[in-house]
């Protein structure tokens, strides 16, 4: 699956202001002394454990974006982490970013091969059992489309790695896994397609984290037999945007299990 697309620039989200990471606590703050000496308190949009990419000491990405209606002037967007290579790469750590730039993707036309001409593009429609929850995308093909099916889509963010594979998730998540028996469910009379936002440039593959949520991986490989379609696009950070680097491939590996 994996593509040898050119670099697409899908989404401007800088400048941004470089500066070190102090500490992150409460889930939701992290202090960070900015280059220019001042230390600043920011929203980190990430509730996750940050699997190896939460390094106080590093370098990190803020957003500056003061309002009235917020309670912290600063956003942590990015975080500097030694990559597949061993050369630093810089990850989107925000995960309240993921399912605008899948978005922006589509847009762009980048998944049309894979997904067909879109006609439509509706946010956060409900589904599912009693309809209790949301989609992230549901995309309504265009009238020329071969697939005159919608297209259901779930958006997760993606940052740990093991070497050049990117796996998800890196805790347990019920509510993935709800997701999964969800999107299941839709077909044959709908598209059900997962989308692993791989934020960080140095993968290559894609992997359920059966380490981290057993569970999860067998409903993932249960969810491709019964043809939900997985498509794991990976995106490459700078100060002033983000690029699509085009999709990886998915490898429906089984966990490592201790012989008798």
């Amino acid at each position: 699956m994996a593509t040898a697309s050119p670099p697409v620039t899908v989404l401007a989200t800088g400048p941004l202001v470089e500066g070190v990471l102090l500490k992150r606590y409460k889930r939701f703050l992290a202090d960070v002394r900015l280059d220019s000496g001042e230390e600043v308190t920011a929203h980190c949009a990430n509730t996750g454990p940050m699997t190896g990419v939460l390094h106080p000491g590093g370098r990190v990405r803020l957003r500056h974006a003061p309002s009235p209606s917020r309670k912290l002037a600063w956003t942590w967007e990015q975080a500097e982490v030694p990559g597949a290579e061993g050369q630093p790469v810089w990850v989107g750590i925000n995960t309240a970013l993921p399912n605008r730039l899948v978005r922006a993707t589509i847009e762009a036309g980048c998944l049309e091969p894979w997904l067909g001409p879109i006609g439509t593009i509706r946010a956060e429609v409900p589904y599912g059992e009693g309809r209790r929850s949301r989609i992230d995308l549901l995309l309504t093909p265009a009238a020329e489309a071969p697939d005159p099916r919608p297209i259901y889509l779930e958006v997760k963010n993606t940052t740990w790695t093991d070497g050049r594979l990117a796996l998800f998730p890196d805790t347990v998540t019920e509510r993935g896994q709800k997701h999964l028996v969800e999107l299941s469910a839709l077909v044959p009379e709908a598209r059900a397609v997962l989308v692993p936002c791989l934020s960080r440039p140095d993968v290559d593959r894609f992997a359920p984290g059966d380490s981290a949520d057993p569970r999860y991986g067998v409903l993932f490989r249960q969810a491709l037999a019964a043809g939900v379609e997985v498509l794991p696009c990976r995106f490459a950070f700078s100060l002033e945007a983000v690029c699509w680097l085009g999709l990886t491939q998915v490898l429906d590996r089984q966990p490592v299990t201790e012989g008798p």
